[in-house]
């Protein structure tokens, strides 16, 4: 099974990395992971002001506080997951690439670092549903 584990480093990523230890069909070496975090675009003028290399190197300097300490803990786990970060609207982000990867399975916490809170679930959450042909797994 192709699982796409989209991760922001609050707390239901934690949350939704433990639910993953704790349910063998999930959780086999025989299961192909990638892991993926979508960081918020910077506002245009505060991208022209710094350069693009700039940009580009503090968007890679924050995907990396998010996916290194999953990598580790996968790894420690005996899974040597893929991982990758893009830009943009998360939600909408999430969606298209759980679809252009042709994964089998996105997993999710149900919560992230978001600003808004809902009551149910988060506002990403909430958008990856909307946009994703893929079956979704939220942990809360």
């Amino acid at each position: 099974m192709k699982i796409l584990l989209a991760v922001d480093g609050s707390v239901y990523t934690k949350k939704m990395l433990a639910y993953l230890t704790t349910h063998d069909e999930l959780f086999t070496q025989g299961n192909e992971y990638t892991v993926f975090t979508v960081q918020p675009e910077l506002p245009p003028r505060a991208k022209a002001a710094v350069g693009k290399e700039i940009v580009a190197n503090y968007h890679s300097t924050e995907a990396e506080k998010v996916l290194a300490p999953v990598s580790k803990f996968l790894l420690r786990h005996g899974i040597d997951a893929k991982s990758g970060w893009k830009t943009g609207p998360a939600g909408e982000t999430i969606a298209k690439l759980a679809a252009s990867g042709k994964f089998d399975l996105l997993v999710m916490g149900s919560h992230g670092h978001g600003t808004l809170v809902n009551l149910v679930m988060g506002s990403v959450a909430t958008k990856v549903l909307a946009h994703c042909k893929v079956p979704v797994l939220l942990v809360r």
